[in-house]
């Protein structure tokens, strides 16, 4: 029923996650100059799927950032941020938190919007600090130190009216979950090649909209962050001119990943995703374990945050588990020995891995019938979803 995986480590951490076999072949291709035309013509298709993955205007503008998310992140503030700007930053986790410190360093006078850990940002209070003195407005789409999901929707749609830019961080979102980036009115997006499409880590996908460039094209003062810089970007991309050599195979890793997920189709990919977190929950609950974003409709499925039942020994267990050769994420900073996340992305949102969990659970804990328990659950959620569709 279910493939052997035991030769390998199993992810289900929320990022990296495992890598798609088609992004694992084209990673060991030949390599290619970063200014070959085989390579444009690949750029080329990337840009074309990305356009749909993020749901971008047909001719948006996409690439991909030499670095990790945060790279995405920090380029945004650096090309769209000016010293003085008011930026006004939803923080409800770790990297909320993350965004409110870049826009500070690029010399923003940061506004925050808070709620506590474990609840999303509430528009009524995007809306009370959004005034006409506000350039940009920050949110992060899925909080993975949290697994909250931020409604993003409605708080564009405050933005919209503004005139400020609005920046989505799209890390556990994109490519698993619905993002609309034209219809939502987002002008910069980012996100990881390592969390929802499954590829190796080291690329950034950004889109940035024509509002923004045109921000871009006022600002006062030079760009701060030469390497990212948004017009260096796009003559690479687009003019096909030299600014820095690209890892050139991730680019192939990455093609590969996005066509695959496109090819199951997003829609599929959000199905397989909420029917894996229904599974995982309804398996574990027995043992103690709970969703610790109360609100159902505030919880992020691809990143599943469970409280640990009471006198559980965190550490411990997911030490043991990383001895069987699994990767576990606990909490962070206050959440560190509350609660588990577990990685719903990409390849590692299937019931293979989750299969190898539950074995492995089960005898750490001592806790009989567990893996009978979770093929029992699997089962009736799939015959639950076949009856749906």
């Amino acid at each position: 029923m279910f493939e052997d995986t035991h030769d390998e480590h199993v992810l289900l951490t929320p990022g990296p996650t495992p890598i798609h076999p088609r992004a694992q072949k084209a990673l060991i291709r030949s390599m290619l100059g970063h200014m070959d035309p085989e390579v444009f013509a690949l750029n080329s298709e990337i840009q074309r799927d990305l356009r749909e993955m993020y749901g971008t205007e047909p001719e948006g503008f996409t690439a991909l950032l030499a670095g990790t998310g945060s790279l995405g992140m920090e380029a945004g503030f650096a090309n769209l941020v000016e010293a003085g700007d008011e930026v006004l930053v939803c923080a409800n986790g770790s990297f909320g938190r993350r965004m409110a410190e870049m826009a500070a360093r690029y010399g923003a006078k940061v506004r925050l919007v808070t709620a506590p850990l474990g609840e999303a940002i509430k528009p009524a209070d995007v809306a009370a600090h959004l005034d006409d003195d506000i350039s940009m407005v920050a949110v992060v789409h899925g909080e993975t130190s949290t697994g909250v999901l931020n409604p993003v929707p409605e708080i564009a749609e405050l933005v919209r009216g503004s005139g400020a830019l609005l920046t989505v961080d799209a890390v556990t979102t994109a490519g698993m979950e619905p993002f609309h980036m034209q219809q939502w009115g987002v002008d910069y997006a980012y996100t990881g090649a390592q969390k929802c499409l499954s590829a190796p880590p080291g690329l950034a996908p950004v889109a940035i909209s024509e509002r923004a460039f045109s921000r871009f094209a006022a600002r006062r003062t030079q760009t701060p962050l030469w390497y990212c810089d948004f017009e260096g970007l796009r003559d690479y991309w687009v003019n096909h001119t030299y600014h820095h050599t690209v890892p050139v195979n991730l680019h192939f890793a990455f093609h590969a990943a996005l066509r695959a997920a496109l090819e199951e189709g997003l829609e599929a990919r959000q199905a397989r995703v909420r029917l894996m977190g229904r599974v995982i929950e309804r398996t574990l609950a027995p043992l103690g374990f709970s969703h610790y974003v109360r609100r159902p409709e505030d919880r992020l499925p691809t990143v599943l945050a469970l409280r640990l039942p009471e006198g559980f020994d965190d550490a411990g267990l997911r030490q043991a588990l990383r001895q069987r050769e699994i990767s576990v994420t606990g909490g962070l900073g206050p959440t560190a020995g509350v609660i588990w996340r577990l990685g719903l992305m990409g390849e590692s949102a299937r019931p293979g891995p989750y299969h190898r969990l539950m074995t492995e659970l089960e005898d750490l804990l001592g806790a009989p019938g567990l893996l009978d328990r979770y093929e029992a659950v699997l089962a009736e959620e799939q015959r639950g979803e076949l009856a749906l569709a």
